[in-house]
């Protein structure tokens, strides 16, 4: 039996880009799904399909999330590398507040500002063996001037990662189509040995989003 879409009425006060993404947001598969399943987002899914094609995870590993809130890709690794209260694996970090998760370390920080992030990092004993980068910046509208913003976040990211992450790591990190640009990709292809742009999936169809996969890291 087709499932019914539900319809969502233009109420006063409300624009109609917020009624439409209401009604996107009401009538989506993963969004339905997320809940079943208590993830916090429907990018969850995205994280799992990454994995499950990549082979991102694997059960004792050290992970860190850049931009973690709220936090249904710090579950997803928490569960995928058995992380747990007596064994933390997966730290988080986000300006925004992100509601506790077990088994992981969630850090409220801007991952751009150095002294913050130098103060996380000092309890950190042991490079990471996966970096993941769900951040992105808040959007404008603007095409060019939202796809150079996360692109700087990408970057920003890149860079830390290949002085924070052990050798034969991996990281993830989400782009637009336009990519990291041909500089950055030509780093990563130097320091991976494998660097691929994938789109799951569970990423809509009229979303420019995709992801930079790359593994392993050269000594």
């Amino acid at each position: 039996m087709r499932e019914l879409k539900v319809k969502v009425k233009t109420a006063k006060g409300r624009k109609i880009s917020s009624t439409r993404w209401l009604a996107r947001q009401l009538n989506d598969p993963y969004v339905k799904e997320a809940k079943q399943k208590g993830y916090r987002s429907r990018s969850a899914f995205k994280l799992i399909e990454i994995d499950n094609k990549f082979d991102v995870f694997k059960a004792g590993q050290k992970i860190l999330d850049l931009g973690c809130s709220p936090g249904g890709w710090c579950q997803v690794a928490a569960e995928r590398v058995n992380s747990s209260p007596s064994n933390v694996l997966v730290h988080g970090i986000d300006m925004k507040d992100c509601d506790p998760i077990s088994g992981v370390n969630i850090q409220n920080l801007d991952f751009l500002n150095q002294e913050s992030f130098d103060q996380f990092t000092q309890n950190i004993e042991e490079k990471f063996d996966v970096i993941l980068s769900d951040m992105a910046p808040n959007a404008i509208g603007h095409k060019q001037t939202d796809n150079l913003k996360i692109i700087a976040l990408v970057e920003a990211a890149i860079f830390f990662t290949l002085e924070n992450l052990q050798v034969g790591g991996t990281f993830v990190a989400k782009v637009l189509d336009a990519g990291v640009g041909s500089e950055m990709q030509n780093l990563l292809k130097k320091r991976f040995k494998r660097v691929v742009n994938f789109k799951p999936n569970s990423s809509r169809a009229s979303s420019s989003e995709k992801y930079l996969v790359a593994k392993q890291l050269k000594v």
